[in-house]
């Protein structure tokens, strides 16, 4: 259940962070207008507060793994809203992260 529902929360803040900064990305730099950019600013409020709602009490340890999540997600993003195509080596770097995500969020710890 804490793996699952940690998963999720990554996920929710991927979608809000990533999205959010792509919203503001479009406002500003494909002059879509202030409306865009508010929104992003908005979904990036969001996202700061899902990560308070991870079971892991350590600050630290869920924006460090997060940042993992924000790897991947971020590459993925691309792909999907502007036709991004990672090459093996982007590819084998989010690997890496998502990794890294597992060993710092899931590893086995004496608590």
């Amino acid at each position: 259940m804490f793996a699952a529902r940690s998963v999720s929360l990554f996920l929710l803040a991927a979608l809000l962070e990533i999205g959010g900064a792509w919203l503001v990305w479009q406002g500003v730099r494909e002059h879509r207008g202030w409306l865009w950019a508010g929104a992003g600013v908005i979904a990036l409020g969001a996202y700061g507060f899902v990560a308070t709602f991870q079971p892991d009490a350590h600050f630290g340890r869920v924006l460090a793994a997060y940042g993992g999540v924000f790897v991947a997600g971020s590459l993925a993003w691309g792909m999907a809203a502007d036709g991004f195509r990672p090459d093996r080596w982007d590819v084998a770097g989010a690997l890496v992260c998502l990794l890294g995500v597992a060993l710092i969020m899931y590893a086995p710890r004496a608590r």
